[in-house]
């Protein structure tokens, strides 16, 4: 078992997340459920607590009701290694949440998420400073991270160059 372990909040739909991102991740498995008995105080037979791993990572849920909610000051970053990649997470988190812009995206539940091509990161991190700042203004402008054209954008090839 990890020692710090991601903790996620939900009203009352914790499983159908654990379902959507179970499935969308090759290395990913549910680990346990607990379900609220006759007793309470939700549903009989709904999920109460429950934990799954994702590539290697665990995370543990609540569907504790309404009184608590997402926001941006907490996301997960997903590093892609293609656009392939890149546009599998964001069409399958994005469906029914909300893009946003820089590869950040909120998903039907209202969990945040980035999804990051690792090329952009190299691109950002290139020792000429020129290059780097094209990629960073042409990212600044997608909502979905397009990796062909920051690489134009870093190679000076674009009118924004």
């Amino acid at each position: 078992m990890q020692k710090i372990t991601p903790f996620l909040w939900f009203d009352n739909n914790a499983e159908e997340a654990i379902q959507l991102y179970t499935s969308l991740f090759k290395n990913s498995k549910v680990k346990d459920i607990v379900r609220y008995g006759p007793m309470g105080p939700g549903p009989e037979g709904s999920v109460m607590t429950a934990s799954f791993e994702i590539e290697g990572q665990e995370f543990a849920v609540i569907n504790g009701g309404p009184m608590y909610k997402f926001t941006e000051a907490v996301s997960f970053v997903i590093h892609c290694d293609s656009q392939e990649e890149v546009d599998l997470y964001w069409n399958k988190l994005s469906e029914g949440g909300q893009e946003q812009m820089c590869g950040w995206l909120k998903d039907r539940f209202g969990l945040s998420w980035q999804i990051i091509p690792r090329a952009m990161i190299q691109m950002f991190k290139d020792k000429d400073g020129k290059r780097a700042q094209r990629a960073m203004q042409a990212m600044m402008k997608m909502r979905k991270i397009d990796i062909p054209a920051l690489q134009r954008a870093f190679d000076g090839e674009t009118a924004d160059a």
